[in-house]
């Protein structure tokens, strides 16, 4: 039965007899039938009984909305389980998410698995405490750039939503070791974790978490600038058997021991950012090329200035399912790192390179790369002095027929590698 049929035999007058028929269960599995949103909808114009059923099935909602209509809204939406209250940063609803809104929605939507208040910069770590207080089945949480939350709200969620999985946190500038040995403590599930821009994280705080939480599949420490190898190492030990993604863009204090650590204990890796860790070496990027060869796809190494032919050779040769990768600044590299690449093997999976600000490589250099490279879609070279758009007609390569070229940065570019 669609909701068509349905909505037709109401209009005739048959709705009581519906209604008499079948019971709640029921109509919840006639419901649970439609397959679009639209269908869905239509089932909410039947009657209010039917509306009242719609609506206590809903799991997801996006809202902009004050503490009165969220309490009408948590009367009506009995069963959501995702919430998203995220404001852009271009675009911000005044006065925003308030903590008298987090009280509400920590009372009235109990079965929360997903809260979403990524930019809500209103809100404090009072309203942190009534999420700690009123959602223990809450899963994810997303507070980035919630600027006025501290250690004592995030450590309040930590104790009261012990399941906490998904924790993103960008851009807290007051959140510090306190926050993570909280998590240590109360969150063992946690898979992953977000603290781009967090500068008062520091080794402490990483080696207490790992003490706790040896499940982390995502870490995300881009620009903490107070992390060394001994903080991120011991995550890494920690959690040999999960680790997939690793953030460490402007992490300057990392090293070869981080690198060697990955090689060692994670040979499940799929992302690593270490753009700006300037430490790096050929030999330890060979290390982590031979033993994340099957898993690695994408890989962002700008302006890792030791960077060169050899390894990048190297990452060619091993890493045959890498998608994304970034060389940007790495001066040294030179057209040799293509030329390597073995006629012999089969072609590279690539679908975005950025090779800009390398002024070794060149039109030559190019063409034998996309000779291997059937799956290009994006290519950076912009600042590359030996490269110019006339170079290439003239060498006459053929790019694949989705593959766009950025020369001057008037191609916006793919978010893979951020």
């Amino acid at each position: 039965m669609d909701s068509t049929s349905i909505y037709a035999d109401v209009v005739s007058g048959s709705s009581n007899c519906i209604n008499d028929a079948l019971t709640e269960d029921e109509l919840r599995s006639i419901f649970a039938r439609l397959e679009n949103e639209r269908d869905k909808e239509i089932f909410g114009l039947v009657c209010k009984k039917w509306l009242w059923l719609q609506s206590t099935e809903r799991k997801k909602l996006s809202a902009r909305a004050g503490p009165h209509m969220l309490q009408k809204m948590a009367v009506r939406f009995t069963r959501l389980v995702e919430l998203d209250l995220a404001q852009s940063a271009s675009r911000s609803f005044y006065p925003g998410v308030t903590d008298s809104d987090l009280a509400v929605i920590a009372n009235g939507f109990t079965c929360l698995r997903l809260l979403n208040l990524h930019n809500c910069k209103g809100i404090t770590d009072v309203g942190m405490k009534a999420i700690g207080d009123g959602l223990s089945l809450l899963q994810s949480l997303d507070v980035s750039y919630c600027r006025k939350v501290t250690d004592k709200g995030l450590s309040a969620v930590a104790k009261g939503c012990h399941d906490l999985r998904v924790l993103h946190m960008a851009g807290c500038r007051f959140v510090t070791d306190g926050a993570l040995e909280a998590l240590s403590i109360n969150c063992h599930n946690l898979a992953e974790l977000g603290l781009q821009g967090c500068t008062k994280i520091t080794d402490k705080g990483l080696i207490n978490l790992s003490s706790g939480c040896r499940e982390v599949k995502f870490l995300d420490i881009n620009k903490c600038s107070n992390v060394s190898d001994a903080g991120v190492s011991s995550v890494l030990r920690a959690c040999s058997f999960s680790v997939r993604t690793l953030k460490l863009l402007d992490c300057y204090r990392i090293g070869d021991e981080t690198i060697l650590s990955l090689a060692k204990f994670c040979d499940k890796l799929e992302t690593l950012i270490i753009g700006g860790c300037k430490d790096v070496s050929n030999d330890a990027i060979k290390s982590l090329a031979t033993a994340c060869s099957s898993n690695l796809k994408n890989l962002r190494m700008d302006w890792c200035r030791n960077i060169s032919d050899s390894s990048l050779s190297c990452i060619f040769s091993q890493c045959r399912n890498l998608e994304a990768l970034d060389i940007g600044c790495c001066e040294e590299v030179t057209d040799a790192a293509f030329q390597l690449i073995s006629s012999e093997e089969p072609g590279l999976s690539l679908k975005i390179l950025k090779v800009s600000n390398c002024p070794k490589i060149t039109v030559a250099g190019i063409g034998i790369l996309v000779g291997k490279c059937s799956y290009l879609e994006y290519l950076d070279v912009r600042s590359c002095p030996h490269i110019t758009k006339a170079g290439l007609d003239e060498a006459g390569f053929r790019f694949p027929e989705c593959c766009k070229v950025n020369f001057n940065g008037s191609i916006s570019e793919p978010v893979m590698l951020l």
